[in-house]
């Protein structure tokens, strides 16, 4: 690893935490954004409201993947993660001004957009730069530092509530400032612009006039025209969306369960309504960080086990863990106090296999199609997540919901579980690629 191939594993690497920041921010600030521009509905219609919104980013999400990735095979990974950072920094900031709910989703749609294109650009540009013997760590770590930007978020929702608490900002209105601060991420373009250059596989490439064709529908009728890729886009496509469907859809119920929890934890405690509330909300922002810290353990331990044993084996045991973990977590949580141990758990293994994705999924394509093929499987599952929370919203309500809460939400949350055995029973038909070095085509099949 060179001066330069550093310098462009911080830029991807920022470019991703900065990402992951958005992305909190908004699960974060989801509940109280839409308590605060929804005045009149009930709780249970501002939670059902959520998980709405929620799936209106990931459908953003999935595609501005579809899209970024495919225009960087064609245009460049570099100039491609200029424009995706630049989108998602500007529109985060933007939710600021939402007055309405119809607003506040469409921010976060475009919002979706461009987070979508980060991770499939960025994790190409590290992979073809930085030299075989450090692509496993250089791209574990990339995913590892993700978790930073999530952890970025949590204490800032801590900072802003207690700025609320002490009526520095006005009461309901920390959710605001919260996004806003999400446009400085907008400042990296900045630096992406000045020093970044396009890596020499897809410079080789372009010299040679191999890149796809113009439309970015081209790449994938690459991909899908010989067996090897397609095969290949469609095991990924399957790993990556158990392990997105599992956070989202699955993981995302942890503050769904824990509101319910926690607040009767603090109600038998004998203590005042008010302080109820604010109790509550401090115990889920600390409940959170530590599953960040448990995420940050996760990913460096699923990269060293891909290292050194394989990357089926590191997947095998992270769905395995994640399986089990999210099952035993969500029906055992009762206090704020076991939660932390509990969400340190639960999220390293979900996020875990995060790591993996960074690592294994451009391991798979060739570099015409590399952006295309990882952005297509990683961001897939974008949509199932979105039809998951949905899914997992009615099953709460309409199966499960004679329970009440938090019942309802620990059942509904168990059953989405099943999940992970899609992610298990795919890995027999993975290629194994530890110690090879990344896939091209011979240069006749570009023409």
């Amino acid at each position: 690893m060179n001066r330069y191939c550093w310098f462009v594993l911080a830029v991807a690497s920022a470019a991703w935490l900065f990402d992951c920041l958005g992305q909190r921010i908004f699960s974060l600030g989801r509940i109280p954004a839409l308590t605060a521009l929804m005045p009149g509905f009930s709780a249970g219609e501002v939670q059902a409201a959520g998980k709405q919104v929620t799936a209106i980013f990931l459908v953003g999400w999935g595609i501005g993947g579809m899209i970024f990735g495919s225009l960087g095979d064609r245009h460049g990974r570099a100039r491609m993660l200029s424009i995706t950072v630049l989108l998602y920094s500007l529109c985060t900031g933007l939710t600021f001004f939402s007055r309405t709910w119809w607003d506040f989703a469409l921010f976060r749609f475009l919002t979706g957009v461009g987070v979508g294109g980060v991770f499939g650009l960025a994790v190409s540009l590290v992979a073809e730069t930085v030299p075989d013997g450090a692509r496993t760590a250089a791209l574990g770590l990339l995913q590892i530092l993700s978790a930073i930007g999530n952890i970025i978020a949590g204490l800032l929702k801590l900072g802003l509530d207690r700025l609320e608490a002490s009526h520095v900002i006005a009461p309901g209105n920390g959710w605001r400032w919260m996004f806003l601060l999400g446009v400085a991420p907008a400042f990296l373009v900045i630096l992406i612009q000045k020093r970044l250059h396009e890596p020499e596989p897809w410079l080789r490439l372009k010299a040679q006039g191999r890149l796809p064709g113009a439309g970015f529908l081209t790449p994938y009728r690459l991909l899908l025209r010989e067996a090897r890729w397609r095969k290949n886009l469609f095991v990924g496509a399957v790993i990556a969306s158990t392990g997105v469907i599992g956070l989202w859809a699955i993981g995302e119920y942890a503050v769904d369960i824990q509101k319910a929890v926690f607040g009767n934890y603090y109600r038998a405690a004998g203590l005042a309504p008010e302080l109820v509330k604010v109790k509550t909300a401090n115990a889920i922002t600390w409940a959170y960080l530590f599953s960040q810290i448990g995420a940050v353990a996760g990913m460096a331990l699923f990269t060293r086990v891909a290292g050194n044993w394989g990357r089926r084996p590191a997947f095998a045991v992270g769905f395995t863990a994640a399986l089990v973990s999210t099952a035993l977590v969500y029906w055992k949580m009762n206090d704020p106090v076991s939660a932390l141990w509990m969400m340190f758990i639960m999220t390293g293994c979900q996020l875990a296999v995060f790591a993996g994705f960074s690592i294994y999924l451009p391991e798979l394509f060739p570099s015409r199609l590399r952006s295309t093929g990882t952005s297509f499987c990683y961001n897939l599952g974008r949509f199932g997540a979105a039809a998951g929370s949905l899914f997992s919203a009615a099953l709460a309500t309409r199966v499960y919901g004679g329970y009440g809460s938090p019942l309802m939400e620990r059942y509904s949350a168990i059953t989405m579980c099943v999940i992970f055995l899609a992610g298990l029973a795919i890995l027999p038909f993975a290629p194994e690629t530890r110690g090879k070095p990344l896939p091209e085509e011979e240069p006749s099949a570009g023409k």
